[in-house]
């Protein structure tokens, strides 16, 4: 039967905290990424993909709901806390798996879930067959616990088991996603493989860091890692792909397989967001733009590719091609990307919404246009011809700000409040040096 007629396999890889120049196909020049940057060349490079939230579980809600994650109590969280027992995704709501396990599909996780912990939720619960991987947002990479200490278990599951591996761990999730690969090749039904690494997120632990591990007080050390330590990370994440990459290809699956590949907000510390500013927890670009690709090569011509995209846009594009409904009491927020992909409809203006906790952050892009509030301050940013968000035109384009800031207002009506018990993460001065917060002093004018 004809690849061009038949379901297509899904491979969803998704990294953690990764910038959008942290790959050499998006300008990284310290190291390469070469299987990535084939994946791009052979497939769809977006330039104007964003993360549903600048922090890990509310975009990975929005992920596998295709909904804006305000919707749901879970997605208020900036991140969910890792010791939290009675906040997740419920298991009622119905997911990219579930609907995809609907269609017919075989579903596997490999990899980070952060969306809940048993016995209430997991990702068992919620439309996935198999699951391999931590439940939580952060694991050692060479010991596999959430934590430091000989009285912790690793957080490491398979299905809802406690296992254990020795290895690292971007390479250990490589090796079980590429023997559920080569599994699936005589298998009938198509599969869908989220494929969830944790780099590269802290603890700041190349391949060959296994010392470091050993030696940790805090998985998140303040006084470690180096940008060749990250670069590193980033290489091993690289590698691990390619590894993925070549099993679909020596299983002959390869053709008919939807790869994508992006990151759940962006970077962070270490990472390169040129030509951005801000970062992982905040609202400028620099938080919110990730790098994105796609590889369908029976469907779709390489191509780069400047519509504008968000991830909840990934569940009514997954089912789109997979030819699968969506439930009718659960619309998406998102859209469908292929008819653009496919050249049969322009790229056209999207609004996206936005709002963060720390800081009292609220962003929304409209058009080439978007509106930012941190704090008491609020700006108008032109973020095609502006991309570094330097140049305010708030008073310049007055009817422009007032526009954008009432549509956010109205979006905003839509979705669940932010409480005084919400949890939020933020950068602080004691943290990161050029977060610092300056005296008050009076603006400077040219006499």
């Amino acid at each position: 039967m004809s690849t061009a007629t038949t379901a297509p396999n899904i491979v969803f890889i998704l990294a953690d905290d990764l910038g959008y120049a942290d790959l050499s196909v998006y300008g990284q020049r310290n190291y390469t990424t070469p299987h990535l940057d084939r994946l791009a060349g052979e497939g769809v490079r977006f330039t104007q993909a964003y993360a549903n939230s600048a922090v890990c579980s509310a975009t990975r809600l929005a992920l596998i709901t295709g909904r804006y994650q305000y919707r749901l109590a879970a997605g208020l969280e900036e991140p969910i806390p890792s010791n939290a027992a009675n906040i997740g995704l419920p298991p009622e709501h119905p997911t990219l798996p579930s609907l995809l396990k609907a269609a017919g599909y075989d579903t596997a996780l490999i990899g980070k879930w952060h969306l809940g912990r048993p016995p209430a939720f997991g990702p068992l619960h919620s439309g996935y067959d198999r699951f391999f991987g931590n439940l939580g947002g952060v694991v050692d990479y060479f010991t596999h616990k959430n934590g430091v200490g000989d009285d912790l278990a690793p957080d490491l599951y398979e299905g809802t088991v406690p296992v254990e591996r020795t290895g690292y761990y971007t390479y250990v999730l490589a090796d079980e996603a590429e023997k559920y690969v080569r599994e699936r090749a005589t298998q009938a039904n198509p599969f869908f493989l989220s494929l969830h690494f944790t780099a590269p997120h802290w603890p700041w632990e190349g391949p060959h860091d296994e010392a470091v591990s050993r030696q940790l007080k805090d998985l998140f050390h303040y006084d470690g890692g180096t940008q060749r330590t990250y670069g590193e990370i980033v290489q091993a994440l690289d590698a691990a792909v390619g590894q993925v990459l070549h099993a679909l290809e020596a299983t002959g699956q390869a053709e008919n397989t939807i790869v994508v590949f992006t990151s759940d907000n962006g970077g962070e510390r270490f990472s390169d967001t040129w030509p951005f500013v801000g970062q992982k927890t905040e609202l400028l670009e620099g938080g919110l733009r990730v790098p994105t690709l796609l590889r369908w090569p029976a469907r779709l011509q390489p191509q780069v590719q400047t519509q504008v995209t968000a991830t909840m846009d990934w569940l009514p594009t997954l089912l789109a091609a997979a030819q699968a409904p969506e439930d009718g009491q659960y619309p998406s927020d998102g859209v469908n990307l292929l008819p653009v992909l496919q050249g049969q409809q322009p790229v056209h203006p999207r609004q996206l919404f936005w709002r963060y906790k720390s800081q009292s952050q609220r962003a929304l892009r409209d058009g080439d246009w978007k509106y930012l509030k941190i704090n008491e301050h609020e700006f108008l940013f032109h973020v095609v011809d502006d991309p570094r968000e330097r140049a305010n035109l708030r008073e310049r384009q007055p009817e422009v700000f007032a526009r954008l800031k009432a549509a956010w207002e109205l979006r905003n009506q839509d979705f669940l409040e932010i409480t005084p018990q919400t949890f939020t993460h933020g950068l602080t001065p004691d943290i990161q040096a050029d977060r610092y917060v300056p005296s008050r002093l009076a603006r400077h004018v040219r006499k």
